[in-house]
């Protein structure tokens, strides 16, 4: 099954027009599921904090959703480098893709 492509923004600037590529339909349901599946498990955490579950139980849950988040962030940096930085470089743009690749990938690893 062929990916579709992903959708192209047209952002004005204040000398040019700049063609940014996003991530695919496929790419945003797929990362939408996981998102919907976290914040379910959140709600379901928030409810065993309210029914004064142990320590435990809340730790292992909460370690659940901070793996599951790792996970959309890592198909978002995927599908960010399939879809928006492999496309950047096809338009001879890839240094400044690159650069904002790098400066995500920063965030991302002090954050963790």
């Amino acid at each position: 099954m062929s990916e579709s492509k992903p959708h192209t923004l047209i952002v004005p600037q204040q000398h040019s027009t700049e063609v940014k590529v996003y991530l695919t339909p496929e790419q945003m349901k797929a990362l939408d599921a996981r998102l919907a599946r976290i914040e379910g498990h959140i709600r379901a955490i928030r409810r065993m904090l309210a029914d004064a579950q142990d320590c435990d139980s809340l730790l292992i849950q909460m370690a659940a959703v901070k793996a599951a988040m790792n996970q959309v962030i890592i198909k978002l940096l995927e599908g960010h480098i399939d879809s928006c930085v492999i496309e950047c470089v096809a338009n001879e743009e890839g240094k400044q893709s690159l650069r904002n690749l790098k400066r995500a990938l920063s965030i991302v690893l002090k954050s963790t």
